[in-house]
């Protein structure tokens, strides 16, 4: 599937070995001031397994099939210039990880996106929350419709929620919607937002959909 708020300057710069990180350098640069109030998708669809075609939300975990979609829909995503999902972040720090490998055999699907624990995590267009859903993998996550319901916008690895949120709440572009955190498979040390975006079916379950690369979207 190719195509998620301020703080001192700084540059990240981490080697992604970590567990559920393939080996590489992501450079990631968030600057800003105090704390505010608040992924991987490691599995878009399926946080507690790995990509497999899923029964529904009771079963595993929305899952993200990989057909072929249609026309590209980056180009129509490119023109609603997303708001970038993590406070103070700069589009020249982005890092392409949707190609890397997970588990040895599945792409990521994703971007993660390095920031200090608790940097505001920032919805990229108006919607609504479609599901507030905790998995092993995920950890705290959101899942975003966009105002149209083509598109979902996934944020994992959530330290926590704004407060008040919840499921069907209408939200804003820019508006703080959680806290950038290691929960799920994330490791410990390695705070980051695992932001994935996907095509919803013509069902418009929050659990499924066809996986687009963000980063040129984002870029």
């Amino acid at each position: 599937m190719r195509a998620a708020m301020t703080r001192p300057a700084a540059g990240w710069l981490i080697g992604a070995a970590a567990s559920g990180f393939t080996a590489g350098i992501l450079v990631m640069a968030v600057a800003g001031g105090g704390p505010a109030p608040a992924s991987d998708r490691e599995l878009i669809a399926a946080p507690d397994a790995e990509p497999v075609a899923s029964a529904g939300p009771s079963t595993a975990a929305p899952i993200i099939a990989t057909p072929t979609i249609g026309a590209d829909p980056r180009e129509d995503l490119r023109k609603r210039h997303l708001e970038l999902p993590v406070q103070g972040l700069k589009r020249d720090a982005l890092r392409d990880s949707y190609d890397d490998m997970r588990g040895g055999a599945r792409r990521h699907e994703a971007l993660d996106i390095l920031a200090p624990r608790d940097t505001p995590v920032l919805a990229v267009e108006d919607g609504r929350v479609a599901k507030l859903f905790f998995s092993n993998a995920g950890g705290m996550t959101i899942y975003q419709f966009d105002p149209t319901s083509t598109y979902a916008y996934y944020y994992a690895h959530l330290e926590r929620y704004a407060d008040g949120l919840k499921d069907g709440d209408r939200v804003e572009r820019g508006q703080v919607i959680g806290y950038v955190g290691t929960s799920g498979n994330a490791p410990r040390d390695t705070p980051h937002l695992h932001f994935a975006i996907f095509k919803l079916s013509d069902q418009k379950r929050w659990w499924q959909g066809v996986a687009i690369d963000p980063y040129p979207v984002l870029k």
